[in-house]
């Protein structure tokens, strides 16, 4: 059996072990149903904050708002020292009615005049990613008479001279190499916009990629100054990744034996004999595996630790000596890493039955309600029975959405569980809070999306819920009259 058994904290494990609870929720709420935890945002937020400690820096953790639309985890981090990086005019809206200060916000993504005006009118700071959105920011500020706007430019296409990396093309951001023409763009500005740092965003995990962008950065800054500008903030974006498999020795097994698969040395492990990127020609095995590395031993906090204890690939020391240095300020915009743990997916089993040599499981719910194969992530979810099962062995199943679509596989490969399913019981995926709750999830064919519901764990054990939209952080303290000193 090629198990991957998810990683799950107590707090998690506590919730799936409720079984009565899950099913109340379902039976009232509906399937799918996302379950989120606002208690574990604040261990996240420390954890960050616990590496900067350790580099002895400054700066702010932005919490990256595209990667849950839910307002109960928003509240929760406007309630602890996280700042929020917002994408779109909708979600600055959120973020500043979730009880965000203007001052803990910063706009990024592809922006609308709109969203623009909106940021400038707010005073919120605004990572810029080309020259037009630079001069329309100004225009804007000119036009409706406001005070000069808060800007950083994000900065791509980083090159080193001592090592042979050179950062991947990205369709965001100013050319590293033509940081001498954007400069000369904000002096044209400089009455309506001030620099406040410079930014860098990979969709990348390779740290060496990262260094060399880093330093770059720290390059530009020098350059700014030296033009008499007097940024502060270094913001090198997100990408810190969430480690989704307890076992690493599982994680191997799967890769391995699914070469072997489409090879065609072993029974298929797939839908339709899908590779994942890997393919056979003439026996001998092609392509790349296009998977997220689901068990990484250093990710979230951890590797922001490793990449500031990286050396800059051109000066030599550690990147995080070379920001304390030069007294700059590292921003930081996580977002699965600062939702690792906070929340589940859990749907209802509507069918089992068998096809051949396969068992199929269809799920009152479709691929974009948990989109673990939108996103390459492989883990096992956790059966949830709905009474106590007579003893059976593991099984593999192939798990089937609810929507009338070939395509509507909840995950391409064949998942064992530790016994067969039956209809009624619960399946609920783990860790999904970061992207794969809600990211990609539609009305398709008039299937409602999964509602989103809050849950909080009180001292003496108890539970209490309350729908996402109302939830505060207040709902997860103590009333005032549980401390006697209050009169």
């Amino acid at each position: 059996m090629l198990f991957l058994k998810p990683r799950i904290d107590p707090l998690t494990q506590t919730v799936l072990d409720d079984g009565e609870l899950l099913g109340r929720l379902v039976d009232g709420l509906g399937s799918p149903l996302n379950v989120v935890l606002p208690q574990r945002v604040s261990a996240n937020v420390a954890a960050f904050r616990d590496a900067y400690r350790r580099h002895r820096l400054n700066g702010r953790i932005y919490f990256a708002h595209k990667a849950n639309r839910s307002s109960a985890l928003l509240r929760q981090f406007a309630a602890t020292e996280a700042g929020v990086d917002v994408a779109s005019a909708g979600e600055l809206q959120h973020a500043l009615s979730a009880g965000f200060t203007p001052d803990r916000i910063m706009a990024t993504g592809p922006k609308t005049r709109e969203y623009l005006w909106l940021a400038a009118r707010t005073g919120v700071i605004v990572n810029a990613d080309s020259p037009a959105e630079l001069s329309e920011l100004a225009s804007l500020v000119a036009a409706f008479r406001l005070p000069r706007a808060r800007a950083m430019v994000r900065l791509s296409r980083f090159q080193s001279s001592g090592v042979r990396v050179q950062s991947r093309r990205s369709r965001f951001g100013f050319a590293a190499g033509l940081l001498t023409e954007t400069l000369d763009l904000l002096g044209k500005h400089g009455d309506h916009v001030e620099l406040v740092g410079v930014a860098y965003h990979l969709d990348t995990v390779e740290v060496r990629e990262k260094a060399v962008a880093l330093e770059g950065c720290l390059a530009a800054l020098d350059e700014c100054r030296a033009r008499g500008l007097r940024p502060w903030s270094l913001d090198i974006g997100g990408g810190f990744g969430v480690n989704y498999l307890a076992d690493p020795a599982e994680w191997e097994r799967y890769t391995s034996e699914l070469a072997q698969a489409v090879l065609g040395n072993r029974p298929p492990l797939t839908w339709g004999g899908h590779g994942y990127g890997l393919r056979a020609e003439a026996g001998t095995l092609r392509g790349s595996l296009a998977l997220y590395p689901a068990y990484r031993p250093v990710a979230g906090a951890g590797y922001l630790d490793t990449l500031l204890g990286t050396e800059a690939p051109d000066r030599r020391r550690p990147l995080g000596e070379l920001l304390l240095d030069h007294m700059y300020d590292l921003d930081v915009e996580p977002g699965r890493a600062l939702l690792d743990q906070c929340g589940l997916t859990v749907a209802r089993v509507l069918e089992v039955r068998d096809d051949g040599d396969d068992v199929l499981v269809r799920l009152d719910c479709n691929a974009r309600d948990v989109s673990v194969e939108e996103h390459g992530v492989l883990m096992d979810p956790v059966l949830v029975p709905l009474r106590k099962p007579a003893a059976s062995r593991p099984e593999g199943v192939f798990l089937l959405g609810n929507l009338c679509l070939e395509s509507d596989l909840i995950t391409r490969r064949k998942v064992f569980l530790p016994r067969r399913p039956e209809a009624g019981d619960l399946l609920a995926f783990v860790n999904t809070a970061g992207y794969l709750m809600d990211f990609t999830a539609t009305e398709a064919l008039l299937a409602p999306q999964g509602r989103k519901v809050a849950v909080v764990r009180a001292g003496d054990g108890t539970w209490s819920w309350r729908l996402d939209e109302n939830y505060w952080p207040i709902h997860s303290q103590p009333p005032l009259h549980s401390h006697p000193e209050v009169s």
